[in-house]
């Protein structure tokens, strides 16, 4: 029913995570964006930023195909379509949104930059390094504070909030963090990792992921690092 275009990356995993919770048929074709597969002509008709996940939805509204790219409209589309781990009242949507928006806007783009300078930036930038450790330990200070208050990021309730950020922060330790000084977002790491969709969907291509700081090709193909 659906076709799922993908990598396992933090971006990657929010799909396939959401497509196993919700139950839904799905068929993975495998974007090796090391190779530079999401810079094919077919892939970028469904990704005009060339980045993944992206989905086509056979069955979409109305009875028609449908294809959606970015994670978090992906989130949202497979919640409003499914009717889980989401919410009926506009009230809380809009809480799952703020946190859903939180990390689109903040938790992804500073992660990501911090795994760049400490992991694959070609030459050692310390201010660089300083700057994204920082703003990491900041949102998981932001993420810390707010479930001392409730179980999940959103309130009581999983949701697409917690699909999103669980990725990105479970790479903490790569991120220079120390996790025990964050002991609600520990709980939570440790909550959301038993559960077996979530497992099913970070185990997806994983024998496939690997550190791109030691491929050549990986590093133009990700970054423009042409080799020297």
């Amino acid at each position: 029913m659906i076709d799922l275009y993908t990598w396992p990356t933090p971006n990657g995993w929010k799909a396939h995570i959401m497509l196993e919770e919700c139950g839904l048929e799905y068929q993975v074709h495998a974007i090796d964006i090391g190779r530079g597969d999401q810079h094919q002509p077919d892939f970028l008709a469904l990704s005009p930023n060339n980045r993944i996940p992206a989905i086509v939805d056979h069955d979409g509204p109305g009875g028609k195909p449908i294809s959606v790219f970015e994670s978090g409209a992906i989130l949202v589309y497979l919640a409003e379509k499914t009717g889980k781990f989401y919410a009926s009242t506009l009230r809380d949507q809009t809480q799952i949104n703020q946190w859903l928006m939180w990390q689109m806007g903040g938790v992804g783009p500073m992660l990501g930059q911090n795994h760049h300078f400490v992991k694959y930036a070609p030459e050692q930038i310390p201010y660089a390094q300083t700057r994204y450790i920082n703003e990491t330990k900041r949102l998981y200070g932001v993420a810390d504070k707010q479930l001392g208050k409730n179980a999940f990021l959103a309130g009581d309730d999983y949701t697409i909030a917690d699909i999103a950020c669980y990725g990105w922060m479970s790479l903490w330790e790569g991120q220079k963090q120390d996790i025990s000084a964050f002991p609600n977002v520990e709980r939570w790491l440790t909550q959301v990792g038993e559960r077996p969709a979530v497992q099913r969907g970070m185990a997806l291509l994983r024998d496939r992921r690997e550190n791109f700081a030691n491929v050549t090709t990986a590093q133009e193909q990700l970054f423009g690092n042409k080799p020297t």
